[in-house]
């Protein structure tokens, strides 16, 4: 029973030596990979532990690959952004030192170089990277805006600024040149301006009366009417009547007509006659010829930047306006341009909500970012429209009224590149671009400073420390090493060496 005992003794210490074999296996396997185990379920109880966290590095990794791609397009869409500023505000200096002195194309120089400005612009806002149209809204597929030429010139049966700048300033100077206005005297001693039906032309705003013993009336009615009636009395020389008008673009101009004795009055002057009533019809006359030259001067300017508005101003729910013609210059509406007769200027994509969420980032588990841009917003729209109006307007070397009208032009050019106050900027996209990219680096930063603390705590679960598995694999040799010796006695052992 005793021999029995040993062989059995024997086969454990054999079974002992391939445990220990099979150890020192896995340990040389962990000093080599510096991991513990080859499996999710060699790790026991801390399997779980390491699931989470891989599955926690594996999303860091996607948000990480997200803030590099949207990084680029925040970079990109802010040096645009910079560029578009730097255009304006170039074209604001050009246009405010701007000289009237007509060359090739009945236009200035500073003219010609605002097209070129604009079709910088234009090449700014079709602005891609890696296929995608930074400016395009959702349609990140397709350029944000049109060419400058087919813009400027339209496009076969498509009409361009140009043409709705013309057809608009026939409907608001009128068949008869006056801005749709009618000059009457309803009595001796009276003039009265009426309005007519349509939107176009002079509006009536008010009149106020410095001559002696007169008396203003209005406007009042629908169209509205004014009348200034002198009485029985001569107004005094130097004494003013001064006739406020809305123009087309929103604006408001002043009229002012001064009495005189002079037989030749000079421009807004009316001869004082022997009666009222001569001094009335001296009025009405002075008043026709002042709104004359008003309307070739500062109507036509307003009226070619009610026109750019009709044709930039538009999105999804509205399409450019159009003069509602011919005949243009007695037309009583706008009315929709559609696809087959207007140049679209914004080709990118339009909507009701807000331009940044045409363009959204999750770049954490609680956290996503919108930094989308359309080309037709209004800091960027203005900017357009106003160096594309005195880029597109004419002039004729042989109107009296030419340079007029061009200093008006460029007075409200200069207005809206300076923007108003409470309307958006270039810089204040730029702002919001800026805010969303310091927002993406410290996301960045974050992700930087979490992912070295998980992936810190997951080689402490799965790693294998080489100094321990080392000092293990010295223990497991030892006590191998004398298994074999004691093993190896128990094979030699028989009967006779064991009496």
């Amino acid at each position: 029973m005793i021999v029995n005992n040993a062989g059995t003794n024997s086969a454990l210490s054999v079974q002992t030596l391939i445990d220990m074999r099979n150890q020192l296996v896995d340990l040389q396997r962990q000093l080599g990979t510096g991991k513990k185990a080859t499996s999710y379920a060699g790790l026991g109880l801390d399997r779980g532990l390491t699931v989470g966290l891989r599955a926690h590095l594996s999303a860091m990794a996607g948000y990480s690959q997200t803030i590099s791609e949207v990084g680029v397009r925040l970079d990109l869409a802010g040096t645009a952004l910079s560029q578009l500023d730097s255009i304006g505000r170039d074209a604001k200096s050009t246009v405010m030192k701007s000289q009237f002195a007509l060359g090739s194309g009945n236009q200035t120089l500073d003219q010609r170089t605002a097209y070129l400005q604009f079709d910088q612009m234009l090449s700014v806002l079709n602005t891609s990277t890696g296929g995608r149209h930074l400016f395009a809204g959702r349609n990140v597929d397709q350029p944000a805006v049109a060419t400058a030429d087919h813009i400027m010139n339209g496009e076969g049966t498509r009409a361009g600024l140009k043409q709705i700048i013309a057809e608009r300033r026939l409907a608001d100077l009128g068949t008869s040149g006056l801005g749709r206005l009618a000059v009457s005297a309803p009595s001796t001693t009276s003039v009265q301006l009426d309005e007519d039906a349509s939107p176009f032309g002079f509006k009536l705003s008010g009149a106020v009366s410095g001559l002696t013993g007169s008396t203003v009336s209005g406007p009042a009615g629908s169209p509205a009417s004014l009348s200034v009636d002198l009485g029985p009395t001569n107004p005094a020389p130097g004494e003013t009547v001064r006739f406020t008008f809305a123009m087309p673009d929103g604006t408001s101009q002043d009229l002012t007509l001064t009495a005189t004795n002079s037989a030749t009055p000079a421009a807004n002057e009316f001869t004082i006659g022997v009666i009222s009533d001569v001094t009335a019809a001296n009025l009405q006359t002075a008043l026709t010829q002042a709104l004359g030259r008003l309307a070739a001067t500062s109507l036509t300017a307003a009226s070619a930047v009610a026109a750019a508005g009709n044709f930039f101003n538009t999105d999804a729910s509205n399409p450019p306006q159009r003069v509602d013609g011919p005949p243009f210059d007695s037309a009583t509406g706008l009315v929709d341009g559609t696809a087959a007769n207007t140049v679209s200027w914004y080709t990118g994509e339009s909507g009701a909500d807000g331009a940044r969420t045409t363009a959204i980032a999750r770049v954490d588990q609680s956290l996503t970012l919108s930094y989308g841009v359309r080309a037709n917003e209004e800091g960027l729209r203005m900017a357009v429209q106003s160096i594309a109006v005195f880029a597109a307007t004419t002039f004729s070397a042989t109107d009296p009224n030419a340079e007029a009208s061009y200093i008006s032009l460029k007075q409200r050019v200069t207005a809206q590149l300076e923007g108003l106050p409470g309307k958006q900027k270039i810089t204040d996209i730029e702002g919001d671009i800026a805010a969303v990219h310091n927002a993406l680096q410290t996301a960045e930063s974050r992700h930087l400073q979490t992912k070295g603390t998980l992936a810190q705590l997951l080689q402490d679960v799965e790693g294998a420390p080489t100094e321990e598995v080392a000092a293990k694999i010295l223990a497991l040799q030892t006590n191998l090493q004398a298994t074999l010796q004691t093993t190896a006695m128990l094979l030699r052992t028989n009967l006779l060496e064991y009496i």
